[in-house]
């Protein structure tokens, strides 16, 4: 399996992205007034494509991650990338990862950015060696609310910092795109003057 599989997954959760937005428009019902505040959570998963910086490969995989909101704005992701596709003298990688991510506003465009920390793990040319390495991530993106249930990761992406790797602090980037089903519903209530009793 080539990188052109990850490449072509990537373009179709764009395009879906692009598909409903166009019928979320075209539509003659109307769409909820409002979307309250509240505690969320989210899985999903989808692919991924990173330019490793050992051996200059654009390495291709998939990746899981579990968004946890106590609050809109604030909460935590962890997540897991597996890449070994379109791998070359067998060098592969794999990234654990975990911590904040704020999103930025909320509604059906939810832009959002993050800071991870947690394990970068290479497995060397021809299984000569592996490594486990601190990594450090700074990322952001953005996340696209088809419905109250499922979201489209329409692009993730992460710049990662592995700190005492044996040739100089190693650094791959990349992007990622995929889908997340909210586990929790969505708060709606109707704009207009609260009435107290």
């Amino acid at each position: 399996m080539s990188l052109w599989w990850v490449r072509g997954a990537l373009l179709a959760a764009a395009l879906i992205t692009l598909a409903a937005f166009d019928g979320a428009h075209a539509m003659a019902q109307a769409s909820p007034t409002a979307t309250g505040p509240g505690s969320s959570v989210v899985i999903g998963g989808g692919a991924a494509t990173f330019q490793s910086i050992y051996g200059s490969r654009d390495l291709g995989g998939g990746f899981v991650f579990a968004d946890l909101q106590p609050h809109w704005r604030i909460g935590i992701e962890a997540e897991a990338r597996y890449l070994r596709l379109h791998t070359s003298e067998d060098v592969t990688e794999k990234n654990y990862l975990a911590g904040p991510r704020v999103l930025v506003r909320s509604g059906r465009w939810q832009p959002y950015a993050k800071f991870l920390v947690g394990d970068g793990h290479i497995n060397m040319p021809f299984h000569y060696g592996s490594g486990d390495f601190l990594a450090l991530v700074p990322g952001g993106g953005v996340d696209f609310a088809l419905n109250s249930f499922v979201n489209i990761r329409v692009a993730d992406f992460e710049y990662q910092l592995w700190r005492e790797f044996p040739y100089g602090t190693m650094h791959p980037y990349g992007i990622s795109a995929g889908v997340s089903i909210r586990l929790t519903p969505i708060l709606r209530f109707p704009k207009g003057p609260r009435v107290r009793h």
